[in-house]
């Protein structure tokens, strides 16, 4: 079976709305993660633009644990677009667990992994070389 980004919604909200507070919703350009406030009683991560490959975003979720789940963006560091070799070296050791994660829920819902390297405007990154790809191809090969 293939999956829609609404299953993968739907899916998401039925495990965790009620246990964690939290949803997948589809958002604008970037994606985020807000937690509850405002005129907004949930926990949001938002995705970009209803793009099922954002939605892995959930990837960064899993892993940021309690703590982190009350911060935006789960108080991340993030380097923007435009990085140098040594800057893109960082994200990749950064990115390689969510990744690898990101990886399994991907072949989970049948579709296509992609590495993000997240640097368009940056040093050239070489896709099939980069560590997240690697320690995700070994870890789960």
């Amino acid at each position: 079976m293939v999956y829609a980004i609404e299953d993968v919604m739907a899916l998401f909200d039925g495990v965790f709305a009620d246990t964690f507070n939290t949803r997948l919703v589809k958002g604008g350009d970037e994606p985020i993660y807000l937690p509850a406030g405002g005129d907004v009683g949930y926990h949001r991560i938002v995705f970009a633009h209803g793009f099922f490959a954002s939605a892995p975003e959930v990837s960064h979720w899993c892993i940021a644990g309690a703590a982190r789940r009350q911060l935006e963006d789960y108080g991340y560091w993030y380097e923007p677009d435009g990085r140098d070799a040594a800057k893109q070296a960082v994200f990749e050791q950064v990115e390689a667990a969510p990744q690898a994660l990101e990886r399994l829920l991907c072949q989970a819902c049948a579709k296509p992994f992609e590495v993000s390297v997240d640097n368009l405007d940056g040093v050239a990154v070489d896709r099939q070389a980069s560590l997240p790809r690697s320690r995700a191809r070994r870890t789960l090969s």
